[in-house]
Formats: structure tokens, sequence, C-alpha cells
């Protein structure tokens, strides 16, 4: 172990290059050594107050070896830099000398100069000390400092620029999959959607040819996700002619209420079929219904149309009621109170009957239609009204126009069906 005390931060570098380049240490790590103590030490140079650098060389056994070098800063003197952020981290102790401990080389060099050759000492105890270096020479050393140190930083930018390029590949290459991953998702989607929409077309009844009579619907699911829901329409002719319609609206939404309705109209269907009055379809369909499952509920509207008089008859169960416009503009809705399938005291509690004549306009449809806005009431004028202006379109554009128009401003979501029925004038 070997002391020096310096008075300037040039002896200081100069004595700390010495040793370093003594010990075979890399430029890089001399530059660091040499950096890092002298800005520890300069505040306590710069102001006149001396230091004392204090050198220690240990081999192991392995053939590795460490290089100790602490310096000793003035009583009372602060440490100006952290010794953590410093170009080679030191060691701060509570006395006030910082320490460095800096590995060297697995095997040093047979040239290397002990410690104490290094470090100035008074004439008189020195031992083995190296003639001083010129001026010349100790620029030398810095210069192949600064070498190294801009080979590393050139090295760190190179390195920089390659995880660049391959951040923006491996970016790229992942914007890629992921446009992949959202086409194949669409066409997922578009798929779903067809099959989806082919199992509600397969579930329409087939489109229904009356001489006299015209009839076209419009259905809109909640969601395109979901493009089936619990709105079901039915349509048949009876033995003697007449036309029947039913409408559904099930509880709930997507598959699940599409069940709900079609068994509806499936127990409809043949309850009318076998000749039941219509007053007691409703109920007879709950009964039907009842023990299979108790969860199913569904309002309805079914209507009987005979389209040679006109004759209309309307049953009930807990669904908005239908609206007739007649061919002059006067419009009213057929009001007939009932509960539907799965209420309690399901059925209708009458019959209405009235007179279709030519070129009246018939409106069966589901609530989705009217209470999408706050107020049902507003829902039903608005229908009123818009069904007035566009009486006069031909039957096939009617439903459509009026979804179109009742459902510019929706507060929620929700299937819609709307069902047009008129009669032809003759020679039409």
């Amino acid at each position: 172990m070997t002391s020096a005390t310096f008075r300037t931060p040039a002896a200081l570098r100069r004595a700390v290059r010495r040793i370093a380049l003594a010990h075979r240490l890399p430029a890089e790590d001399r530059a660091r050594i040499v950096l890092a103590l002298g800005e520890t030490a300069a505040g306590a140079l710069n102001a006149g107050r001396p230091v004392t650098l204090t050198a220690t060389d240990e081999a192991g056994d392995d053939g590795t070896g460490r290089l100790t070098l602490a310096l000793g800063l003035p009583r009372g003197e602060d440490v100006q830099v952290m010794t953590d952020q410093l170009p080679l981290p030191g060691e701060a102790t509570a006395d006030g000398t910082v320490v460095w401990r800096v590995p060297l080389p697995m095997t040093p060099a047979p040239a290397a100069a002990p410690v104490a050759a290094v470090l100035p000492r008074p004439a008189a105890r020195r031992v083995g000390v190296v003639a001083p270096r010129t001026g010349d020479a100790d620029l030398a050393l810095v210069d192949e400092e600064l070498r190294a140190a801009l080979a590393r930083a050139d090295h760190l930018a190179d390195e920089h620029r390659k995880l660049k390029h391959e951040l923006a590949e491996t970016n790229s290459g992942v914007l890629a999959l992921y446009v992949q991953l959202e086409e194949r998702d669409e066409e997922l989607r578009k798929a779903h959607g067809r099959t989806l929409r082919a199992l509600e077309d397969a579930l329409r009844p087939r489109p229904l040819h009356v001489d006299g009579l015209d009839l076209a619907v419009h259905y809109a699911p909640a969601s395109d996700d979901t493009p089936t829901g619990g709105d079901l329409y039915d349509w048949f002719t009876l033995p003697d002619g007449t036309v029947h319609i039913t409408i559904v609206d099930a509880l709930g939404h997507g598959i699940t209420s599409t069940r709900t309705a079609l068994t509806v109209t499936h127990a409809v269907r043949t309850l009318a079929l076998e000749g039941h009055p219509l007053e007691s379809i409703v109920a007879r369909t709950d009964a039907i219904l009842a023990p299979f499952d108790q969860n199913v509920m569904a309002t309805l509207l079914l209507a009987h149309l005979d389209p040679v008089s006109g004759k209309l008859s309307l049953a009930n169960g807990s669904h908005p009621p239908a609206l007739l416009v007649r061919a002059d503009g006067e419009a009213s809705y057929l009001e007939v109170r009932g509960r539907g399938v799965g209420f309690p005291l399901p059925g209708s509690e009458r019959v209405l009957t009235t007179t279709l004549r030519r070129d009246d306009l018939l409106i069966l449809y589901t609530d989705g239609l009217t209470e999408s806005r706050r107020d049902p009431r507003e829902g039903e004028q608005r229908l009123m009204s818009t069904a007035r202006r566009y009486r006069v379109r031909p039957t096939e554009d009617v439903p459509a126009s009026i979804a179109r128009a009742m459902l510019t401003d929706v507060l929620h979501e929700d299937d819609t069906l709307a069902l047009a029925v008129r009669l032809r004038s003759p020679g039409v």
C-alpha cells in the first residue's frame, strides 16, 4: 500500500493514469478511473486543499487481481459528485474517503509496475521510481483514452441503429400480423353473419301470393353481431281463403329469443289450421307451451283478413296495436287488450273486427319501432304521421321506408319488425 498527496487536479490525474497504465488497464477503463477520481477531488483541489491517494494491488491464487484506490478528502469536505453517477462508481466511507476497487486482468503483464513505483513519494523514501513522462506522453495517453471512448460511443451508436432497425422490422411484422388477424376476424364475422342470416331467412315464411292483396315486411336486428332476434312473423292462408298473420316479439335478443318466437309461431299456426277461434288462440298457445318451458314469454298480435270482403279481425296478447291508415289519410290505432304468452292470465280479452277497404294500409309492427325513443307515445305519434306520409308509396317499399324514418335517432337499439298489408284496387 502506497500513499501520496496531491494539490492540483493535473497531478492527480497523471498519477492515476500512470497507475492504471502500469496495471495494463484498457484505455476505456483507464479513462473512467481517471475521470472518476478527478471529478471527486475537483472541489477540494480547486479550492487549494490537498487530497491523499492510497493505492493497493492484490493478487489472487487464481491469477486474478484487484487494484484498490482510496481518495482521502480534506476533513469537512462534501463529496460534490454522487458516487453512483461517476464514470466509475465508487464507495464513500464515513471518514470522507471514497474507494474504488478495480478488477485486474486475469494474467497481469510482466512489465506491470507495482503501485509504489508509480505514486510520487518523498525522494528519500522512493523505491523503483519510474522516470516522469513528458507532456507529449501524457497527451498521447489522453488521446488513447479519448479514442477508446469514441470507439465505444460509435459501437453503442451502431448497436442503437441496429436495434432501431430490428424494432422497426418487428413492429412492421406485428402490424402486418394485426392486419391479417383483423382481416381474418372480419371474414369470420361476415361468415358468421351470413350463416345467421341464412338461418333467419330459413325461419321466415315463404312469400304469400293472394289475389288482390299486397304483403311486405321489413326486419332489422338490434345488432349486426346478432342478426337473429325475438321478432318474428308468420302468414298463411286458411282453408276458407282467409289470410292469417302472426306477429311475435319474444323476450330477449339473439338465438334464444329466436327459438322462443319460433316455438310460439308454430303453436299458433297449428291451432289456427285446426280451426280454433281467433279469440282463444293466445290462451291456448300459453297452455300448450307452459308445461314444456315455463320461461317462454312473448307478446303477439294475430290478424285474420278476408281478401275478398276486406273483413279484418284482430286478437292481441300484450302487443302494440295495429295501425290502420285509410286511403284518404285518416289513421287510427286498433286497440285490443290482452296478455301475452308467459304473462299472468294470458289471452285476448276480445276480438276487434273492422273492414279494410281498397287502398287502405294496415301496419303491424313490434315495439322496437316505436319505443326507440324515451316516450313510447311520442313513438306512436311519429309512426302514425310517418305511415300517412308513405301510404302512397308501393306496398313493398312502405315497411323499410317507415323503419328508416323512425330509427334516425335511437336511444336504445332493439329488434324491429314492420309488416304492411294493402288491398289493391280493382284492375291494379
